[in-house]
């Protein structure tokens, strides 16, 4: 396994829109761990591949509190959402920025597992938001542009600034 470097906004690459699976292999598996890897170092509880410059529709997410409970969506597609929630995000790919964005309550999601097995899942709360948001990013969208251009200027501002101090 291997620790991969995720894209930091605005990269263009994240505006990429992910193409799908077309067969669960090992070199899937391999980008399955290796991302799961990087997800629970950076800390995270979510990772798109596409925040890691790979555009195949491949998500890893872990909301547990122990980071025992790995799960892998490829080809991922929600095919039900209802309701309406407004949680504070936070993004791998924009370091140190939470913002309130409005999601469905509750999502039906059908993907593929690390096995390449098809399965359908129903999620609401914390799960619901985390797979909307890695899906986003599959589409090439991520979460700050569901702000208003203030905010998202703002942010632009800030991050810019932080990769100056940095560098």
């Amino acid at each position: 396994m291997a620790l991969l470097p995720i894209l930091r906004f605005p990269d263009p690459r994240l505006h990429t829109r992910a193409v799908p699976v077309a067969e669960v292999n090992d070199g899937i598996r391999k980008l399955v761990a290796d991302m799961a890897e990087t997800m629970y170092e950076a800390p995270g509880i979510g990772l798109a591949a596409t925040q890691v410059d790979v555009h195949k529709r491949v998500v890893v997410i872990d909301v547990s509190e122990d980071k025992s409970g790995l799960m892998v969506f490829i080809n991922p597609e929600i095919v039900e959402r209802d309701g309406e929630q407004v949680c504070e995000e936070g993004c791998l790919s924009v370091p140190g920025i939470y913002e309130k964005v409005t999601r469905a309550e509750h999502v039906r999601v059908r993907a593929l597992d690390a096995d390449g097995k098809p399965f359908e899942l129903e999620a609401d709360g914390l799960l619901a938001v985390c797979i909307q948001h890695e899906i986003d990013h599959l589409d090439g969208k991520v979460f700050v542009e569901y702000l208003s251009q203030l905010k998202l200027n703002r942010i632009k501002t800030r991050l810019a600034k932080k990769a100056r101090i940095t560098a």
